[in-house]
């Protein structure tokens, strides 16, 4: 009898494993929360993130940078990612393609340098008849570029040729190397060509002229939320903002430590050129309500150029995280 039973009980235990073997129990990957970055500036902003994950009751956090914003864009689209850094465009692209996509804070403002080892060019209008380098063709740097120059009665494309041939490395080692000599850069490559080649000078204040035509600065980087995820964990959206602000806020106190931490986070530049880019990188923390009409500004600028790089329209009311 005791040995049907034990043989009774033997087969039970193997039709369990065999069940769960068959239908896998549920695992915890609903659990788990990735905060995405990406390699370059805006990941130097978070960099106290990449060295201390924030810690969310009943998640399992991890925070990765990812080579370019198109590859977390993806990511977004499919509804892996839940929250991370993209430039604004992008955000608006994929929630007007249907995606429930919040901004919930600007983190970086305009960080862009003109500079030049041409003694002819002293201004924005000495340009006329020069070529400028200026890596990420239909983006944003691009389409604030084209404004400015038309600002100052300069046609795109005629008055000045546009070059789009290089990346944003390769325009820093153009520079120095004086194979070429008037370029527009993002930080932390500006300062990189002008620590390899001292004698480059900045041709104006990109900034500056932008606030001149819009009357705010420009955004660059935004991070964005799933909406349905933030509905349902708002208390860890609300962690992982609030570390998102102090990570910025201790970046623009110390940007030598930030840089050894760049380096040490693989994102993909020294700690020199990391430190003296810190200090022009613009870094901010504007919750989206805030930050709503800088972002429209530069959105109807997409709206004259690229419309279907926004979606075609401005995003609605829905698309700031309250």
């Amino acid at each position: 009898m005791n040995i049907f039973f034990n043989m009774k009980k033997m087969w039970f235990v193997l039709f369990i494993f065999s069940c769960i073997q068959i239908f896998p129990l549920p695992s915890n990957d609903k659990n788990d929360l990735v905060i995405y970055g990406i390699k370059g500036p805006s990941g130097l902003g978070m960099i106290q993130l990449f060295e201390q994950p924030p810690v969310i009751p009943g998640m399992n956090v991890k925070v990765e940078a990812l080579a370019q914003s198109d590859l977390l864009a993806a990511r977004f689209i499919t509804g892996e990612a839940k929250i991370g850094i993209l430039p604004p465009n992008a955000a608006a692209k994929i929630a007007s393609s249907g995606r429930n996509l919040k901004i919930a804070a600007v983190t970086g403002m305009g960080m862009l340098s003109l500079l030049t080892s041409d003694p002819d060019v002293r201004s924005i209008s000495d340009l006329k008849g020069k070529t400028v380098e200026a890596a990420g063709q239909g983006v944003m740097p691009d389409y604030v570029f084209r404004r400015i120059l038309q600002h100052h009665n300069l046609t795109p494309d005629s008055d000045v040729k546009l070059g789009f041939s290089l990346a944003y490395p390769e325009i820093a080692q153009s520079l120095i190397a004086g194979r070429i000599s008037i370029a527009l850069l993002p930080e932390p490559f500006a300062s990189m060509a002008i620590t390899g080649k001292p004698d480059l000078r900045i041709i104006g204040d990109i900034q500056d002229e932008w606030r001149n035509i819009a009357g705010s600065d420009f955004p660059m980087t935004v991070i964005v939320v799933d909406g349905d995820f933030a509905a349902l964990n708002r208390s860890a959206v609300d962690i992982v903002l609030a570390e998102f602000k102090k990570s910025i806020e201790w970046t623009v106190s110390h940007p030598v430590e930030a840089g050894l931490l760049a380096e040490k986070h693989s994102l993909g530049f020294p700690p020199n050129a990391a430190a003296a880019a810190v200090p022009k990188s613009n870094y901010v923390f504007l919750p989206a309500q805030a930050a709503r009409s800088s972002l429209e500004n530069i959105f109807n600028v997409f709206l004259d150029y690229a419309p279907a790089a926004i979606g075609g329209k401005l995003p609605g009311d829905d698309f700031y995280l309250e």
